[in-house]
């Protein structure tokens, strides 16, 4: 039978000192977890408000057609400028990385245009692409491609103000700017006949660093495509994209068949990957991510005052677990216009597709526009691009 030594006092007393140590370690390091967690549910608390709370512009007006049904129709709009937000030029390494020239080019055309229309009764979301350059009325402005709403408007604005005797830059490039988004919000809101309850705008280097701040976005291509114009030079397949890389895949038009209405199923594939990434990876949850998404909404993203973004985004849980369906309205055929490249577009057969598809009645005045029938051809029958995932696009 195995002999037990006895254990001295002396050496229960280490043994319960040893015990109570570890005892207090272990509660230490709880505290300390626990303490570690509140802060970063604190910062990202924090950090989430204060994205929250971005909102810059008036420019939807008090008196705008809302949606009556619980619906919301959100404009996005992406800017062609090579200026920041104070209408100064931007550093030229940023310009390099962009691959998109100087910032004596491009203008203030939104040559990106999509209608997100998020159903109040939780069913998926959907996105309707209007191709830049659909002739459309541009109030005030006559027919012209709907992409120059924005930057027609805001130099009549500023040319009204020099002539008022304004010299001041920021003033004129702010009232100005505010002008471009009243127009191009009335031109496709009369365009489509729905309204318009909120807004979202970013310019090249806004969708370069937003691209960045969502540490890269997977994108699937069906074939490997270089275009020394966009800079995008990427193989056939799944892959992640930097920033630099973003701008370029959704900038690229040069190469593929479509042209313009190819880039434009490019932006609907990047969107739909980058909603779905943000559900997955846990973006909103993040105070790191988060604290680069404040940075980047702060000096380059304009909403309309007022709406909480990630509010909505929270509540509308099939936006943000990438459940939207992406479409390109329709285009009839190809003209010249003042000398340029335009699309023409039937008006009624446009409003009737986003009308059936939203369940919206439309502003007075659409509701009695004719349609002249579905049987016309249209540009419109390529594959829809739908989110949940990561869709390949050409």
């Amino acid at each position: 039978m195995p002999q037990h030594r006895a254990v001295s006092p002396r050496s229960r007393r280490r043994r319960a000192r040893r015990r109570s140590r570890r005892a207090r370690l272990g509660r230490t390091l709880l505290a300390l977890s626990g303490v570690l967690v509140l802060c970063g549910g604190a910062a990202a608390w924090y950090l989430y408000r204060e994205i929250d709370s971005i909102g810059s512009s008036a420019a939807l007006g008090d008196d705008a057609p809302k949606s009556q049904d619980g619906s919301t129709n959100i404009l996005l709009m992406g800017l062609d400028t090579r200026k920041d937000q104070n209408g100064e030029d931007l550093p030229e390494d940023v310009l390099r990385k962009l691959h998109a020239g100087s910032s004596d080019i491009g203008g203030y055309n939104a040559n990106t245009l999509i209608l997100l229309h998020v159903p109040a009764g939780g069913g998926k979301a959907k996105g309707f692409s209007i191709p830049r350059d659909d002739l459309v009325d541009i109030p005030g402005h006559g027919k012209d491609k709907i992409k120059k709403a924005y930057g027609l408007a805001k130099a009549a604005k500023e040319d009204e103000l020099r002539r008022e005797g304004v010299t001041d830059a920021h003033q004129l490039e702010h009232e100005g700017r505010e002008a471009g988004r009243q127009s191009q919000i009335r031109t496709v809101r009369e365009f489509l006949g729905v309204p318009v309850d909120h807004f979202a705008e970013v310019g090249l280097s806004g969708f370069y660093r937003l691209a960045d701040a969502l540490d890269g976005v997977e994108v699937c291509l069906n074939h490997p495509v270089k275009d020394r114009y966009s800079g995008a030079d990427f193989p056939a397949g799944a892959q992640e994209l930097d920033g630099q890389q973003a701008l370029a895949f959704v900038r690229q038009r040069h190469g593929l068949q479509r042209g313009d209405l190819d880039r434009t199923r490019r932006q609907q594939a990047f969107l739909a990957s980058a909603l779905h990434q943000v559900n997955s990876v846990g973006t909103l949850t993040n105070p790191a991510r988060l604290l680069d998404l404040k940075n980047v909404a702060k000096d380059n993203v304009v909403l309309d005052e007022g709406w909480g973004v990630f509010s909505f985004v929270r509540q509308a849980k099939n936006l943000a677990g990438g459940k939207v369906e992406f479409t390109t309205l329709p285009v009839e055929s190809f003209a010249r216009h003042n000398g340029e490249d335009v699309n023409v577009v039937d008006r009624d057969l446009v409003r009737k597709r986003v009308q059936e598809a939203t369940k919206e009645t439309g502003d007075k005045g659409a509701e009695n526009s004719g349609h002249r029938g579905d049987e016309k051809k249209s540009e419109d029958h390529s594959p829809k691009v739908a989110g949940g995932g990561v869709p390949c696009v050409d």
